[in-house]
């Protein structure tokens, strides 16, 4: 019996009580399972375990995860996200062939530029950080603004992040904003929704994006992410972590860099 097993009242709520009893008395929960985040096997008679719904417009998918690595919870996601999820859990999803600080862009809203997404790891305070670190194609635009000015480091701003001035400074966590890991990969950074909603996708993959096993080992430990944005040119693609973080170094000392930290996809905002 999966006596280490959680389900949510989220969770409970949209699989209903019966799928979810049947869950804690072990008729339908899984005897091993890969983590949803981490990938490493689990056993929910020995391992305190999630249950992780993935919701769709038109599609569910139940996964199960290490209770140290995710919470249990139900986690709003598009179709085609869902799907590219469900090929990574069921290991039917080819490999992704790119590096791990690569990033696929999304269109931002009003479709001015996209946002590239850079992964690395950043040492601060003798700790090395899970980072990521955003910076548009081209200059972002206020929505209904038609002049040529780049408001992109205001509106994040306006969102809650906070203006960079030392790299060695931990980032200060930002209630409702969250960065989603499944099945051991990066889809999406979410940010809260209109008039008290779920969470939305400020950005999202194209296809699931993989990190190197350094930086998902450091997710695990710090069970957050820290976010760096910076204007069109600031920052550029770095082909190591070292020359990443001299670019952040510049980017900072010019004013041009803003940051925020976020737990893994629905955890407490605090």
């Amino acid at each position: 019996m999966p006596r280490m097993l959680d389900v949510s009242d989220e969770v409970r709520a949209e699989i209903g009580d019966e799928e979810a009893d049947r869950l804690l008395v072990g008729d339908d929960a899984p005897r091993s399972y890969d983590c949803t985040s981490c990938r490493t096997p689990g056993d929910p008679e020995n391992d305190r375990t999630s249950t992780v719904l993935f919701v769709g417009e038109e599609t569910a998918v139940l996964a199960f995860a290490h209770a140290t690595c995710i919470p249990s919870q139900v986690v709003s996601v598009s179709e085609e996200q869902l799907q590219g999820a469900v090929r990574s859990i069921t290991g039917d999803s080819p490999a992704s062939g790119q590096d791990a600080g690569a990033g696929a862009p999304q269109n931002v809203p009003g479709g001015q530029a996209v946002l590239g997404i850079t992964s690395g790891l950043v040492l601060i305070g003798g700790e090395l950080h899970p980072a990521l670190v955003v910076e548009p194609t081209a200059p972002i635009a206020r929505p209904g603004s038609d002049g040529p000015g780049d408001d992109f480091l205001p509106l994040l701003i306006e969102q809650g992040f906070i203006p960079v001035t030392d790299t060695a400074e931990l980032p200060t966590l930002l209630g409702g904003w969250s960065v989603l890991l499944a099945a051991g990969q990066l889809h999406a950074v979410l940010q809260p929704g209109t008039e008290g909603g779920g969470q939305v996708a400020w950005w999202q993959a194209h296809q699931a994006l993989s990190v190197t096993d350094g930086w998902r080992a450091a997710v695990q430990k710090t069970q957050r992410v820290l976010i760096y944005a910076a204007p069109v040119g600031s920052i550029g693609q770095q082909p190591r972590e070292d020359l990443l973080r001299d670019a952040l170094d510049k980017a900072a000392a010019a004013g041009k860099l803003v940051a925020a930290a976020m737990p893994l996809a629905g955890t407490p905002g605090a």
